[in-house]
């Protein structure tokens, strides 16, 4: 009976990779860069200066004291295949498997970027703060808060629901408050940052998945009559990891058409494959190939001004 090869395994995870689409949300909230060392660091994050009158000369602004480090760690996924499998595979089943393989090397980044999300409120940015904080301040800024709460009672809403489940109206208003949240955030000169935001990204829970959903979809807020939600470009994320990590009354919003973005990816090196095959060593010794996949990467916080928590209480 005809064998399927190693090299044919290999033919089979690219041509699955090409087939993958990624997370669309990964780009939308990060910026990509590649590295060429063991580590990066970032003390871009800080604004750039505003125009001012030409008095004097000009008055350059250097980068910002505070930054961040990014350290490229060691990733890799492996899957041991018997000989015997390798024989042709009428059920399709290891077809299969190498699809699954190069669909997790496809969106490792939405498990590390979905961390920094879980974990916004309890590590630190490039300003010192909590990434969700409520008293970010550099230079002139004052006090600013990227982690707010929305009352759903106080909502005008025809019909209310509570926080694990609130009416499409309530989500509605409370999707729109965050997105008025980022627009209050200045720089160190005061200078507003988020002027020119016209496209978000809504990121929520499976519980929440439905309200967001019918949210986006109504016309106009619930007891107004100027304010229409189709005056942004909304996208809607329903991320199963924040399920997974307890998330049942919180959302983010994120700005996706900034120049700087919320969060970091950083890659020294793409994912790449390896195969023990079937003249080697370990083939011979357990009557098996493995086919595995690595890269060194990593992702960190970047503008917290781009990113709002909100929590329905």
């Amino acid at each position: 009976m005809e064998k399927i090869t190693s090299r044919a395994v290999i033919g089979m995870y690219f041509e699955a990779l090409q087939a993958q689409n990624g997370l669309g949300w990964v780009n939308g909230v990060s910026n990509y860069f590649l590295s060429d060392q063991s580590s990066e660091e970032y003390f871009w994050l800080g604004q750039p200066p505003a125009l001012r009158e030409w008095l004097g000369g000009r008055h350059a602004k250097g980068f910002t004291e505070n930054g961040i480090e990014i350290v490229n760690k060691h990733f890799e996924a492996t899957i041991d295949i018997k000989i015997k499998d390798l024989r042709r595979d009428k059920s399709g089943q290891l077809q299969t498997r190498i699809n699954e393989l190069a669909e997790r090397g496809d969106t490792h980044y939405a498990r590390l970027l979905s961390t920094l999300v879980v974990n916004g409120a309890s590590q630190l940015c490039y300003d010192g703060q909590y990434f969700f904080d409520t008293d970010h301040a550099e230079g002139d800024s004052g006090n600013q808060s990227n982690k707010i709460d929305f009352d759903i009672s106080a909502a005008p809403a025809a019909v209310h629901g509570v926080v694990a489940a609130p009416s499409p109206e309530e989500m509605q208003q409370a999707i729109l408050k965050s997105i008025s949240q980022m627009f209050t955030f200045v720089d160190d000169v005061g200078e507003p940052i988020n002027e020119t935001a016209k496209s978000f990204l809504v990121m929520v829970p499976i519980g929440l998945s439905d309200a967001a959903r019918a949210a986006l979809s109504l016309s106009r807020v619930a007891g107004t009559a100027t304010q229409a939600i189709e005056d942004w470009d909304i996208q809607l994320a329903v991320n199963p990891r924040l399920t997974a990590a307890g998330w049942t009354d919180k959302f983010i919003t994120v700005r996706t058409d900034g120049s700087v973005k919320p969060f970091i990816r950083q890659e020294e090196t793409e994912p790449e494959i390896k195969v023990k095959d079937e003249n080697s060593e370990y083939a011979f010794d357990h009557d098996a190939i493995q086919v595995g996949i690595d890269t060194w990467r990593n992702v960190g916080y970047g503008r917290w001004q781009g990113a709002v928590q909100t929590t329905l209480i």
